[in-house]
């Protein structure tokens, strides 16, 4: 009876916020306040983290409210609480770290009164993009850090801030870090950057091609297989997507380019070569190709059609298949120029 006289009261969203924000310095050793004190305020901390999370998504007891939810979401973003999350994130234990990654993904998908707080909170606060991106440098909250950023990402201002700041050139240096979990999360978050917002995406590419793929090329040819695979596999999936048909246009018209996708075909890794495969089935596909690429592909036909013909995989696909044949014939039909007559047709000479 004792207990349930004096059982607590739940905080309301608003409270459970302003606990939090008064909760997070406690993170801090602090020579002023007692250590069994800030231990104790750090386990109400992990404990208050963990209700917010369950306001947001529920529990097994109960389903999260749409009132209660907004209501945290507006006092969340009102207080600046995610700013204090990215400087305090470090001091928390996994488990509180994961909730807090989990509570910012629900918060960047809560709409209030038809408008998404997170999105106008973020285009606000963009320097908070700068505190995020080098949360990378530390493997301890790497993929912390990583988590919170691809949420973000999912506005269409924020992928746009990224796109045109210097951290695109340190995302390229992230995927090259030798650290697996790094470079695989950072390359997880370039991947949401250049497929998410298409237009914005077109429009930064046809911009920046020269630099970018200056970069990206190093990417593709890295020695580091899991480096290439994620390369190969974005690239693909950038220049297959219409909105980048100017950019794909520009791409196979590269001599250079042709050469990196021939070597990766060779690739001692399938996925490797097959994601290789339907980039550069793009280059004899172009009806407008180079003469330096025909010259090439001319040269090289014997090897690449016998390469072709040997061109299996394990399990059977139609589509790729039919899209091999398509390859052969193309390269099969090609004319190579006559460079003392520029004539496109086969030269016997009398003319030249």
């Amino acid at each position: 009876m004792k207990g349930l006289i004096f059982k607590t009261k739940p905080l309301t969203p608003v409270e459970l916020v302003h606990h939090i924000r008064q909760l997070l310095t406690y993170t801090c050793p602090n020579p002023d306040v007692r250590e069994t004190k800030r231990q104790d305020k750090v386990r109400e901390l992990n404990r208050l983290i963990h209700e917010m999370k369950i306001v947001l998504y529920g529990d097994e007891m109960s389903e999260p409210h749409a009132d209660a939810c907004a209501k945290l979401t507006q006092e969340f973003f009102k207080e600046d609480i995610l700013r204090l999350l990215i400087v305090y994130l470090p001091n928390l234990d996994p488990g509180s770290r994961q909730d807090i990654t989990h509570v910012i993904a629900n918060l960047q998908r809560q709409r209030v009164h038809g408008h998404y707080v997170a999105a106008e909170y973020l285009e606000a606060n963009t320097d908070l993009l700068d505190m995020l991106i080098p949360g990378y440098d530390d493997p301890e909250t790497a993929i912390s850090y990583g988590a919170i950023l691809k949420d973000c990402i999912r506005h269409q201002v924020v992928a746009k801030y990224i796109l045109e700041s210097d951290h695109m050139k340190t995302f390229f240096r992230y995927q090259h870090d030798p650290n697996f979990d790094i470079s695989s999360d950072a390359a997880s978050t370039f991947k949401e950057l250049l497929t998410r917002h298409k237009s914005t995406v077109a429009e930064y590419l046809n911009t920046n091609y020269d630099w970018f793929f200056g970069e990206y090329n190093a990417l593709l040819e890295s020695s580091n297989y899991i480096t290439r695979r994620n390369a190969i596999m974005l690239l693909g999936a950038m220049l297959l997507d219409r909105s980048n048909t100017a950019v794909m246009v520009r791409y196979v018209s590269s001599l250079d380019n042709m050469r990196i996708l021939m070597n990766l075909l060779r690739d001692s890794n399938k996925t490797i070569q097959l994601q290789a495969f339907h980039v550069f089935k793009l280059f004899p596909a172009n009806q407008n190709k180079p003469q330096d690429i025909v010259n090439v592909l001319v040269a090289n036909r014997s090897k690449l059609l016998r390469f072709f013909s040997d061109f299996t995989f394990d399990k059977p696909d139609e589509q790729f298949e039919a899209d091999k044949a398509q390859v052969m014939n193309e390269i099969a039909s090609l004319v190579p120029k006559c460079q003392t007559c520029d004539s496109l047709k086969q030269c016997d000479g009398t003319n030249c």
